[in-house]
């Protein structure tokens, strides 16, 4: 899969660094299980964990090549969020 990140306009640096999540992560997450859902105006939302244990929300949109993602941002899974993520992996599991 290509992933393409959002890059910021003032550092040109994809804008993920600065919720501190790397290209790595993303790719991780991405590539691996998690919840996929639809988000606003065409976007979809990832939620994940790493083989790190951090626990991350990515959002991307599909690009028009098949195969290939628009990455706009990821961040880390605050408290109620992720304790909301964990509880519905535990209902699936069973």
């Amino acid at each position: 899969m290509e992933i393409r990140f959002y890059k910021d306009p003032q550092t040109d640096l994809p804008h993920i660094y600065e919720h501190g999540v790397t290209e790595d992560e993303v790719n991780e997450i991405l590539l691996g299980r998690g919840e996929d859902l639809p988000a606003k105006q065409a976007s979809h939302m990832k939620l994940g964990q790493t083989r790190a244990g951090r626990y991350l929300q990515i959002i991307y949109v599909p690009d028009e090549e098949p195969g290939s993602v628009f990455v706009i941002t990821a961040y880390e899974l605050q408290t109620k969020a992720k304790a909301a993520f964990r509880r519905r992996q535990r209902r699936k599991s069973r």
